[in-house]
């Protein structure tokens, strides 16, 4: 991802989606730059969902997807807006428009959003990031990718982990609520996973930049029915801290984290990246841990370690050259 040219990123994030670095999406920083932005996105993708956990004290869950998608799409425009760089989408980029935003934008964040209200935020975050390991199998299967050794290290390794977060000693198979929350959150890497497979080879004709706003809205537009009709008859409580977890999901966690991540992808190393971003998660339970009071498990400890180390393998075996797997 340090080139302007076509690259794409494995790993997931609860923002949006990190994307293709196209030519012209945003100028080259300094590698110091360029690190500090990488920490920075970590840290606020992190602190994001305790963020999103907070604002569901308040608003309805698919009612809170779509504002998001809605607010996520108003800042892009803005930020394309002073840029100068609004377009409609090329026709060969529409099936990335549609699959992002129906897939990677619209299901993952309405799983999520429903998942939060019956899952910690800290746990969360660590079974959205198995979105990479769905992949893996996805991939041989659909697109006859090798499963090389390296590969099946790094798989198994993470299912190892997923393995230890629904231990029947940790988890409560009887609790209908907690079963709908997880299963949701597995349903939503799985949707995310789908996406990545679909759009593997996929030749942009635009930027992410240029592409970002077309598919908040395309989210947007799919989202809308369920929230209607999901969240009938549930009112919104117009606090100050709704208000606060609104502006942040928007400008902060929507537009500037994606303007961060697309930077850093043409200035740092795809590996780099990619491994950075493990960091996501860890910051996600500790940031639960301070904002809301979730215990720090030695189940979900375990599950992170195994899990990311997993994430970590796979990142380093698809960064050897190809002859090497």
């Amino acid at each position: 991802m340090s080139n302007p040219g076509p690259t794409r990123s494995p790993l997931p994030s609860p923002g949006p989606p990190s994307g293709t670095a196209g030519a012209g999406a945003s100028a080259t920083v300094t590698a110091r730059s360029a690190y500090l932005l990488l920490g920075t996105v970590i840290l606020l993708w992190g602190i994001n969902w305790p963020v999103m956990k907070l604002g569901l004290a308040d608003i309805p869950p698919m009612t809170f997807a779509v504002i998001r998608m809605v607010l996520g799409a108003l800042c892009m425009f803005g930020v394309l807006a002073v840029r100068g760089g609004i377009r409609l989408p090329d026709r060969h980029d529409l099936p990335i428009v549609l699959s992002v935003g129906l897939l990677q934008m619209g299901a993952f964040l309405a799983l999520v959003t429903v998942a939060l209200q019956f899952v910690p935020a800290g746990r969360s975050s660590i079974l959205a990031y198995t979105t990479a390991l769905w992949v893996v199998p996805g991939a041989a299967i659909f697109l006859g990718e090798r499963l090389g050794g390296r590969r099946l290290v790094g798989f198994l390794l993470g299912m190892a982990g997923v393995a230890v977060m629904f231990n029947p000693a940790a988890f409560d198979w009887t609790d209908r609520d907690v079963l709908i929350g997880n299963g949701l959150l597995m349903l939503a890497a799985l949707a995310w996973a789908a996406q990545i497979i679909q759009v593997r080879g996929h030749i942009w004709h635009a930027s992410p930049l240029q592409l970002a706003p077309w598919q908040f809205t395309v989210a947007a537009v799919a989202l809308l029915p369920f929230a209607i009709f999901l969240d009938a008859g549930k009112s919104i409580n117009w606090t100050g801290q709704l208000a606060a977890v609104l502006f942040y999901n928007a400008p902060i966690a929507t537009a500037f984290c994606f303007w961060a991540v697309v930077t850093v992808n043409r200035a740092l190393p795809a590996i780099t990246t990619s491994l950075g971003t493990l960091g996501v998660p860890v910051a996600g339970v500790f940031a639960s841990a301070v904002m809301l009071g979730e215990p720090v498990t030695l189940t979900n400890l375990t599950g992170l370690v195994l899990i990311l180390g997993g994430l970590a393998w796979l990142a380093l075996a698809d960064g050897r050259p190809s002859s090497a797997r």
